[in-house]
């Protein structure tokens, strides 16, 4: 390979938009988020580096580059010559230079190989900017211009043709029953009438069906009137990960216009974190009012029935250390409910030197996992986080978000590590009291 060959930018393309074309769709996606807060943001960065020092892909690697607000550098451009206070000035002298194709390629790496928006720089800005939230939003642009990573962009088409990148939606009352079959559990699917709409991760319908029958198992010891619907069942949403804001909505409405329909109370979210942002902190905004049903990821359903006593468990009586996923933790609030859940199970918790809403990332968030090109920049992170749960000393390593453990479960293969993460619904479901 020639010196050219390797250090070329990291980027892929869809569509047959000129450079042109692909800059102005761009810059009209960028446009488009920049509201007040946005703007408030853009205006308020003090170039302090302390997000520098948040970051887990930089702390793994101390390459500047990898700085967070550097990756917002063309959002930032953008702004400052659209839609900032003294933009006509900055056209009309040129202070601000137009957005180039170049730094979108150079870009796409930045933004989805080495930020899982996770947040941990927005908790620590002194400024409040939401770096994060930030990111999220530069996505929407580059998704319109169609300069996002291929693997995204496959399952951004998968989901459109299936409601899920896992599986055409009409296939899922057989994945159910043969699912229920191998695990001796019912699972009742496309009922009529419920008080609870299950949904799921795309590995539950796979690689991790014991946690989708551990649902089904723990629903029905409650006695619950629950049940699956192939009209809305995957809530990962690829869309909010790879800035298809179009699917997003999509996607969210087959959930919540499905629970509806059944006349459901409450959606249960599964260990996915950013199903958790998706459906209970964005979906309102598809709908312009308080939502008609009530959202809740997994965990906190679990602290919630352990803490009314109306699920018990047997104490395991064992060392345990907890991955906090950033999504549901950090982003989204609870972190006590894994905790509670822990008590009731008798763990003896081991905190990480990182914790709770200080607690670095898997590093596959944000669709990382999904991109193979940046598996090498995530095992650097891997070992962050490995080395944090070894001087814990405790026995056991326990998460509560799918995609964590999927991206936690590579690292610890990768690396020959004798500590597999374990999922937090899975624990209950084989320690329940009769």
């Amino acid at each position: 390979m020639s010196t050219a060959q390797a250090t070329a930018p990291a980027f892929d393309s869809q569509g047959k938009l000129g450079n042109e074309e692909r800059v102005e769709e761009a810059m009209h996606g960028f446009v488009r988020e920049f509201g007040v807060t946005a703007a408030l943001h853009m205006e308020s960065c003090v170039r302090c580096g302390m997000c520098a020092e948040a970051c887990h892909f930089y702390l793994a690697t101390g390459e500047a580059k990898y700085t967070p607000v550097y990756k917002l550098e063309p959002f930032r451009k953008a702004y400052k010559r659209e839609m900032g206070p003294f933009a006509p000035i900055y056209r009309l002298l040129n202070l601000a230079s137009k957005v180039t194709i170049e730094e979108l390629e150079n870009w796409q790496e930045l933004i989805y190989d080495s930020c899982t928006m996770c947040g941990r720089c927005t908790m620590v800005c002194p400024m409040g900017i939401d770096i994060a939230e930030l990111v999220k939003e530069a996505r929407h642009g580059m998704f319109r211009a169609g300069l996002i990573p291929e693997r995204l962009a496959l399952m951004d088409r998968t989901a459109k043709a299936w409601s899920s990148p896992a599986t055409p939606a009409e296939d899922l009352p057989d994945i159910v029953e043969e699912i229920a079959e191998e695990h001796g559990v019912e699972i009742p699917c496309d009922l009529e009438k419920a008080d609870y709409l299950v949904t799921v991760a795309p590995a539950e319908l796979g690689d991790h069906t014991k946690a989708l029958a551990d649902a089904a198992k723990i629903m029905n010891k409650l006695g619950l009137s629950w049940t699956m619907h192939q009209e809305g069942f995957d809530a990962s949403n690829i869309g909010f990960i790879d800035g298809d804001t179009d699917l997003q909505e999509r996607l969210t409405r087959n959930i919540i216009d499905t629970a509806i329909k059944i006349g459901a109370h409450t959606v249960i979210l599964p260990e996915c974190g950013h199903a958790y942002g998706a459906a209970r902190w964005e979906a309102a905004r598809w709908y312009g009012h308080q939502l008609p049903v009530r959202i809740i990821h997994m965990t906190e359903f679990l602290a919630e029935v352990i803490g009314r006593g109306d699920l018990k468990v047997k104490p395991i009586g064992e060392t345990g250390t907890f991955h906090d996923p950033c999504q549901m933790v950090r982003r989204g609030g609870l972190e006590a409910a894994p905790r509670i859940v822990m008590k009731a199970l008798g763990i003896d918790l081991h905190e990480l030197k990182d914790t709770g809403n200080l607690g670095f990332c898997c590093g596959g968030g944000g669709g990382v996992v999904s991109n193979q090109r940046a598996t090498p920049l995530r095992y650097k992170v891997f070992e962050m986080k490995m080395r944090q749960v070894d001087d814990t000393g405790a026995k056991r390593f326990i998460t509560s978000c799918g995609q964590c453990r999927i991206t936690l479960d590579m690292g610890a293969k990768h690396f020959n590590w004798d500590k597999r993460p374990e999922s937090l619904l899975e624990m209950v479901a084989d320690n329940l009291a009769d």
